[in-house]
């Protein structure tokens, strides 16, 4: 921060000896304007004398300043300046020239999109800093999506606060089964959570994978079949339209359950042995569910577990944008407002933010307040 807050000082520095030298030239020219022609012939030619002398001397002058070097880019526009250029040769003055005209029109051009309104670009620090676990395009569908505010994840990169360095993940394999089945297939696995008293508590989570909504998640200190088979009864309706329930090799899924699950309807797919990339959407799940809640959270109890869970699967069913739903939401089918301006607010529009967790997460909606 100090050798930054340095190299702006050297910077203005720069930029005002520049300026005094240049308004030193202005001032000189009119004063010489104001003279008499033969003076000033007469002076020409008493300094070229001199010069003479020091060239014949071969005396080097010292390095030019910038302003140096702009003064005489400037002056030689006025008049044939080879006969009197002394310090550098010809190349030298005409690369000064070209150099300032690419530095010109540089700053002529100023190449890129313009910046965002400012009230957007605090919005987005905002989001940035009170979700911690969020992304650029994340961020981008919450303004998509709730607000109607439509900027790509690159633009809301560009505004994203130093403080706050993002890290990308990379993306998983899918199995070309679960693809080609994703609107009837069913996904299920277990996780651990660990309570303040270092117990182990195991959850269990249902979900669907074309919608990617969380179906059912329960806690139980000791996962069985009996138990498991009970939540999938409460889970899965009568009048399901599913074809299949995918689920891993662990000894709880045991040959009674794969019978129940055919009992309601369901076909039973086994992935391979040590292969989660094959239940791949719901190991996601649970990934995500570890990144945005539990690694944040210490659970006291059961009890306690349940209610977190309870809380932030409602948000990840409503509530958290899905880029592979366009992006969208498990539960809501809603199409982004629409807005006369890309980037601003009506005035009679209002930003509400509703935190989630205690504020680990918050969820943004547009509140239309009387004229």
């Amino acid at each position: 921060m100090i050798i930054g807050s340095m190299s702006f000082l050297r910077l203005i520095r720069s930029a005002l000896g520049l300026l005094r030298d240049l308004t030193g030239d202005v001032l000189s020219l009119v004063r010489l304007s104001l003279r008499s022609r033969t003076a000033v012939i007469a002076e020409n030619l008493f300094l070229r004398k001199q010069l003479a002398f020091y060239k014949e001397r071969e005396i080097r002058p010292r390095r030019l300043t910038n302003a140096a070097r702009l003064s005489l880019a400037l002056w030689s526009r006025f008049f044939a300046w080879r006969s009197a250029l002394m310090v550098v040769k010809p190349a030298t003055l005409i690369g000064w020239h070209r150099k300032m005209f690419c530095l010109f029109w540089k700053w002529k051009s100023r190449p890129g999109r313009p910046r965002i309104p400012p009230d957007l670009r605090r919005l987005i620090v905002e989001m940035v800093r009170g979700n911690p676990t969020w992304g650029e395009e994340r961020i981008a569908h919450e303004l998509w999506l709730k607000l109607g505010i439509r900027v790509s994840p690159r633009t809301v990169r560009a505004y994203w606060p130093p403080e706050n360095p993002w890290s990308g993940r990379g993306s998983q394999s899918w199995s070309t089964f679960v693809r080609n089945h994703a609107q009837a297939l069913l996904a299920c696995d277990f996780m651990i959570a660990v309570t303040a008293s270092f117990q182990s508590l195991y959850i269990f989570v249902v979900m669907e994978i074309g919608s990617r909504r969380i179906l059912h998640c329960n806690v139980t200190r000791h996962p069985t079949a009996e138990w498991t088979i009970q939540q999938l009864r409460e889970t899965i309706p009568s009048d399901h339209e599913y074809r299949s329930l995918i689920h891993d090799r662990h000894a709880t899924f045991s040959s009674e359950l794969d019978a129940a699950v055919a009992a309601l309807g369901l076909e039973v797919v086994k992935t391979p042995i040590r292969a989660p990339q094959a239940n791949a959407y719901c190991e996601r799940l649970i990934g995500t569910m570890r990144r945005e809640c539990l690694d944040y959270m210490i659970p006291l109890n059961g009890r306690h577990l349940r209610r977190i869970l309870r809380e932030w699967v409602s948000h990840y069913n409503r509530g958290r944008p899905h880029s592979r739903l366009g992006p969208g939401f498990p539960d809501l089918r809603l199409a982004p407002p629409k807005r006369v301006h890309r980037h601003g607010f009506e005035e009679s529009e209002r930003v509400t933010s509703t935190p989630v967790l205690g504020g680990l997460h918050h969820e943004y909606a547009l509140k239309r307040t009387a004229a």
